[in-house]
């Protein structure tokens, strides 16, 4: 794989044994060009100085694939309504929190406006049955809104080490083909 892949974590990181930290291993064992950006105090984010931190990286590393996983997504959305973006190649959306998270100290993350445009030529969804931050139905809605492709995972939880996602064979290969296998 030569393509520069970025991995955005979530509220709390996502170190070892966490499938983000998998997969960035696996790429990087390979001689992948991979960034697993560390965001600044990720026990209480601030939206801003997050934003500032991914702007950065985007410029300097100039990712082809992008990969978010929970709170990441919502950042994700954020630098979509602020301000046009450079389009990426592809673009995983992984467990999304809901676009109006409760939780206390993500508060200056929420409500988040769906974006118009994901900045990415190919854009995929990937949601859990049980996901204790995002309803079936939410993520059905955020799906249609998207307008694009989802993979629904059965009791997947938050997709996390928590539930069982660490070595994740299955996304690997999907991150190397750049698809998302939906059957």
């Amino acid at each position: 794989m030569t393509k520069k892949v970025l991995l955005l974590h979530g509220w709390g990181g996502s170190d070892a044994p966490h499938w983000q930290s998998y997969i960035a291993s696996q790429l990087a064992k390979d001689y992948g060009y991979v960034n697993f950006l560390h965001f600044s105090d990720v026990d209480k984010p601030n939206l801003g100085v997050w934003m500032s931190e991914l702007h950065l990286t985007l410029e300097e590393f100039k990712p082809d694939i992008v990969i978010c996983h929970s709170l990441a997504n919502t950042l994700w959305f954020h630098m979509c309504n602020a301000k046009p973006m450079r389009v990426i190649e592809t673009l995983y959306l992984i467990a999304p929190p809901s676009m109006e998270c409760k939780v206390e100290e993500l508060s200056e993350f929420f409500p988040v406006q769906t974006p118009k445009n994901l900045y990415a030529k190919d854009s995929f969804l990937v949601s859990s049955t049980n996901d204790p931050y995002m309803s079936e139905l939410e993520v059905n809605g955020l799906q249609e809104k998207l307008n694009i492709p989802m993979k629904t995972l059965l009791n997947a939880g938050h997709i996390n080490s928590d539930s069982g996602y660490g070595k994740w064979e299955w996304f690997l290969e999907q991150v190397k083909n750049q698809t998302l296998d939906i059957s």
